[in-house]
């Protein structure tokens, strides 16, 4: 599981309520978030946004109300991966419920710019800004919550997993 794209840059304390309005609440198609996914802050970034790109933010990413919309939003508008220097925790655990593939890499979110073509291996604990030819040291995925991603999410998980031992 290796992740290449564009990088979209967001400061810090980024909560759910920027990531999707809440207006949009009513929806749980994922191509309606998406299509509305940090419009609050950002209003041309579904836009710009390729499939595959990279998000990356500062501290406390996904802070505010749990809602699962959020990282459904951010893969739905075809963010590959999300990078901040920390996540909020219910945040974090929505994300890998939902597939939503999150590195915690301090150094990347403070040396990455917007527009960097970047290259994060979860696996491994790498993110290489192949733009400015740096790397960065991120929080490795221990090999349960890789398989998680991998599955597109808890919920597939555990359909494979039950379908595994039938």
């Amino acid at each position: 599981m290796m992740f290449e794209g564009t990088a979209h840059v967001f400061g810090r304390d980024v909560d759910t309520d920027v990531i999707i309005p809440a207006r949009y609440l009513n929806t749980s198609d994922p191509a309606e978030l998406g299509a509305h996914c940090m419009e609050d802050i950002d209003a041309g970034f579904v836009s710009r946004v390729q499939a595959g790109d990279i998000m990356v933010a500062g501290e406390n990413f996904g802070c505010g109300s749990s809602r699962e919309h959020a990282p459904v939003a951010i893969k739905a508008a075809g963010v590959s991966c999300v990078v901040a220097a920390s996540f909020a925790r219910i945040f974090y655990r929505n994300a890998i419920n939902t597939g939503l593939p999150i590195v915690i890499s301090k150094e990347a979110a403070a040396g990455v710019r917007a527009g960097d073509r970047l290259r994060v291996d979860p696996a491994a604990g790498l993110v290489e800004d192949l733009t400015q030819g740096v790397g960065y040291a991120a929080d490795a995925f221990p090999p349960f919550m890789r398989e998680l991603i991998e599955r597109g999410g808890l919920l597939p998980y555990v359909k494979a997993r039950l379908a595994e031992q039938a």
